[in-house]
């Protein structure tokens, strides 16, 4: 041991929240206890028979078993440019404007970790997916957060988000560099529409700002809404990346199959240094992926379709129980509002007494960051029956404490 060698890098991250939970999780199942679980975003259903054949078929050449490109096979690449024609009527060229990543959150930190500049400052919607803020720390990066608002159905502030983005980059020396936005949001559920991102497009052309945006749960929209791309917006390549992933929607978490795309002059900083780390994902799989994009799609309405019934179930389920919540225009979460009876208790400790208590799991929303206490996150992950007996659970719980 060598304790005058410090991991500077390692300090700057603080203790993981939602370890605790999973420390109880855990310790609980290996006592025999049952426990519901609506923690963690991992789709619970199987992957699309067609692309696990297609797996299985390119699995048998042994040509597809060797060093595969950092930057995603051609094939790839065009399906995710195709992808994007088809949904959003917008041209990318797979050599230049596409790189297939590791899943999108490798992408992302990837993407980061080739961008940013010790002293950079980065702002960052709060509460976030803790990736979007601590990708930048560990490289340095300073994050300036502005907090989530949003009404009644879960649409987000405009004039709030606008307002607080003005005065960040006003009261914020080095000017910010990068803004990170990720509609429909991570935990939050809140959802935009095309003309907020007319307006934050022309909001970083005028104050010089890269954006990042992220649409993980693009194809995961219920009711009539559709998730809008940034680069629906004229000139959005002038100063954008998006990044997508195909995890949830075709329960492909697993797999490790995403992209990002968008500006030339990001997505080569991106495919360099992928160049210098990785030789990129397992060529089968990168195959698979692609019948996935180009194949047949009703698998999505099928996968969409269980997690839109399942929000339903919960909620009036968990109003029988005595907790009122809002339904989600998409992802596969529910944004639930702690009772106010336990409030003050903070989302850590009610999610604790609730696991132990009630045997159930959820996210505790001050693990998204400060802005997200008060809150849990809901995964939709569990089924009819299992949502229904966590509400009875919860309900006693409700009744004893």
């Amino acid at each position: 041991m060598f304790n005058e060698i410090e991991f500077e890098k390692i300090k700057r991250l603080p203790k993981y929240v939602f370890a605790s939970i999973n420390e109880i999780k855990l310790q609980m199942r290996q006592n025999g206890e049952d426990v519901i679980d609506f923690s963690m975003g991992n789709p619970d259903g199987a992957t699309p028979q067609h692309i696990i054949d297609k797996l299985c078929e390119s699995a048998q050449k042994p040509k597809n078993h060797g060093y595969s490109v950092s930057k995603g096979i051609y094939k790839l690449r065009l399906a995710v440019a195709n992808w994007y024609k088809r949904k959003y009527n917008v041209d990318f060229n797979p050599d230049t404007e596409v790189c297939i990543s590791m899943g999108s959150k490798e992408g992302y930190v990837h993407l980061v970790q080739a961008i940013t500049n010790p002293g950079d400052n980065a702002i960052v919607c709060s509460p976030a997916y803790p990736i979007h803020y601590y990708a930048f720390i560990l490289n340095g990066a300073n994050v300036v957060n502005i907090p989530i608002k949003w009404d009644n159905e879960m649409n987000l502030d405009y004039e709030s988000y606008f307002s607080d983005l003005k005065k960040s980059i006003q009261n914020t020396y080095p000017k910010p560099k990068f803004v990170v936005v990720n509609f429909p949001h991570n935990p939050t559920t809140v959802v935009v529409q095309k003309d907020f991102y007319e307006r934050l497009v022309n909001i970083a052309k005028k104050e010089r700002f890269y954006i990042i945006s992220d649409i993980a749960y693009a194809e995961l929209c219920f009711d009539d809404f559709k998730t809008p791309s940034i680069f629906e917006v004229e000139g959005a390549k002038d100063v954008a990346v998006e990044t997508y992933t195909l995890s949830k929607t075709y329960n492909m978490a697993g797999w490790r199959v995403g992209c990002v795309v968008g500006n030339p002059k990001m997505i080569g900083a991106l495919q360099k240094i992928k160049s210098w780390i990785d030789y990129g994902m397992h060529t089968p799989t990168q195959i698979a992926a692609t019948i996935a994009l180009d194949g047949p799609q009703d698998c999505i309405d099928e996968i969409k379709a269980k997690y839109e019934h399942r929000a339903k179930v919960l909620i009036e389920s968990f109003k029988n129980a005595g907790w009122e919540l809002s339904k989600p225009k998409a992802s596969m979460f529910i944004w639930g509002k702690i009772p106010e009876k336990y409030q003050e208790m903070g989302s850590l400790e009610f999610c604790k007494r609730i696991l132990q208590e009630a045997k159930v799991a959820f996210s505790p929303g001050i693990g998204f960051g400060d802005n997200g206490e008060g809150y849990v996150r809901i995964a939709l992950i569990e089924n009819d029956k299992r949502i229904r007996q966590a509400a009875k659970n919860i309900k006693q719980f409700f009744r004893n404490s």
